[in-house]
């Protein structure tokens, strides 16, 4: 799961409506300019994508008894029963798993050595892209919606004004070490800033050493999510590996304070 934090910055003319929720246990925000912003046909989108947001929690929450994640780790729920969004997102996990070399990988052995899924990894922006589908929908309408940090932009005119995302500085999040303009795209943030050294290389079990943060740029948000965490996984190994993966960009800032940039 990314923690470094992403924002939305407004470019030359100010966001006309935004609102946050708490949900899958995240700060989840809207920001719309343009025809809907604020209006009714606008809350009414958002309401939708705040209940596929409490959806997809009550199915992949590990912190819920009842998700299908909980009750599969306690043995209660087997994956070849197991419902359509699932299937996806194991599928998703997968292709991660495959494509990062073992880096990233959903599941860990647990407390008594069964392996057991953690799927937030991915869940969180497959989740959030999926969401956002119910504001990017809207006429003539810019949407920018972000959880934990991580966003999915959208311009109505794909040459229009684009949102302006504000890359936090892992070792200073009061500063930013870059700003992304974003038309239709995702942007996506790991490293240790929020949450310390939580990731790990599933390859070795350990968090990884040399890195302080992933951003990456991509087409979508369950893209950018996975190969933020993945590429940040990877240790000293980031941008070698992120530089392998197409139509991408992103920034790498390393331990010592040091940043690279991949076009």
């Amino acid at each position: 799961m990314s923690t470094a934090r992403t924002t939305p910055r407004p470019p030359t003319r100010p966001q006309a409506w935004r609102d946050v929720v708490q949900v899958m246990g995240l700060p989840v925000s809207v920001a719309l300019r343009g025809r809907h912003a604020g209006d009714e046909v606008a809350r009414a989108a958002w309401r939708r994508a705040q209940a596929d947001l409490r959806a997809a929690d009550a199915m992949f929450s590990r912190y819920r008894v009842d998700s299908w994640v909980s009750r599969h780790n306690a043995g209660l729920a087997d994956p070849a029963d197991a419902p359509p969004e699932v299937r996806e997102v194991l599928a998703l996990a997968e292709a991660a798993r495959t494509a990062s070399g073992g880096a990233f990988d959903v599941r860990r052995p647990g407390p008594d050595g069964r392996t057991v899924l953690d799927t937030d990894g991915v869940v969180k922006g497959w989740a959030v892209h999926r969401a956002a589908r119910h504001l990017t929908a809207l006429p003539g309408t810019d949407a920018c919606l972000g959880g934990g940090g991580d966003l999915v932009c959208w311009t109505a005119d794909p040459e229009g004004e684009p949102w302006l995302i504000g890359i936090e500085d892992p070792h200073d999040p009061t500063r930013l070490v870059a700003q992304v303009p974003c038309r239709r795209g995702a942007v996506a943030t790991s490293g240790t800033a929020h949450r310390g050294q939580h990731v790990v290389d599933a390859r070795t079990g350990r968090p990884p050493s040399g890195v302080a943060s992933v951003t990456v740029v991509a087409p979508d948000l369950v893209a950018a999510d996975v190969d933020a965490t993945a590429a940040f996984a990877h240790g000293p190994g980031a941008l070698s590996w992120l530089r392998t993966r197409p139509d991408r960009g992103g920034l790498v800032v390393w331990a010592d304070g040091g940043t690279d940039l991949v076009r």
